[in-house]
């Protein structure tokens, strides 16, 4: 890469943390930013999964207070995330491109819809409970939990395949099943795509190092440090309304884009 490459690649790291950290689409600038500098597409998303994954830490940890109160719920879908990646990563290592990416505008339009949504959701099914007499916090049924594995497992594998707007789907899902603020809903998305992606990464680096540029994932990874912690800095800030624009406006974004490759 030329100094000039280096330059693009490490803004791009730091936009996509920043993005990572309030929204969920960072991958949706460094891709094509990879892509420009000559590096094929396996080569790319497996050097950007690994550069992104110390943003996401920095993102999540700038979201620390919303996690109050929320681990065993991490507990439970941390490993349907992380085994959810583990099947990304080798699908993208194993099958054709284009296998995975027919049905990916797709997912991402569905979460868009249950982003703009959800609050009217969320106030129909307190309705509902309210009508049949259920009062208090809204407990983990067996059901629920199965519909929160399968959809922590879901999301972590469209992660470790393509990172791009897994936020967004995670949100989507989880704002259906969890009576929780967004912000809240946000933190818990941080922490599950730093998992994903770490884990995918770690797969990559064990099976597929001649696939990783380093000198690419470097400097995504020294961007996005920063532009994690200013998101999760200035992001958890952001009033709900705001941060919900934002999430489905880059939803959009990323339909077209993907639609567009």
């Amino acid at each position: 890469m030329t100094p000039w490459e280096m330059v693009a690649v490490a803004a791009a790291g730091l936009a996509a943390g920043g993005i990572n950290a309030v929204v969920g689409s960072g991958t949706l600038v460094t891709f094509p930013v990879l892509l420009a500098v000559g590096l094929p597409p396996v080569t790319a998303s497996v050097s950007n999964s690994l550069g992104l994954v110390p943003g996401n830490v920095a993102g999540a940890i700038g979201y620390r207070r919303e996690l109050s109160g929320q681990r065993r719920l991490l507990m439970l879908l941390l490993p349907a995330s992380v085994l959810g990646a583990v099947t990304g990563a080798f699908l993208l290592l194993h099958l054709p491109a284009e296998a995975f990416e027919t049905i990916v505008p797709v997912l991402v339009g569905l979460a868009v819809v249950l982003v703009a949504t959800q609050p009217w959701l969320q106030r129909s099914i307190a309705r509902r409970r309210a009508a049949a007499g259920q009062t208090g916090p809204v407990r983990l049924s067996g059901g629920r939990r199965a519909a929160l594995l399968a959809g922590a497992y879901g999301t972590g594998t469209y992660g470790g395949y393509f990172a791009a707007s897994q936020g967004i789907l995670q949100i989507g899902v989880f704002g259906l099943l969890l009576p929780e603020p967004l912000q809240r809903l946000n933190a818990i998305k941080n922490v599950l795509t730093s998992a994903v992606n770490a884990v995918a990464a770690l797969a990559y680096i064990v099976v597929a190092s001649d696939r990783v540029d380093w000198a690419a994932a470097g400097l995504i990874a020294a961007g996005s440090v920063f532009g994690g912690y200013l998101g999760g800095k200035f992001g958890r800030r952001l009033p709900p309304t705001v941060l919900r624009v934002a999430i489905v406006v880059l939803g959009c974004v990323a339909i077209v884009v993907l639609l567009r490759r």
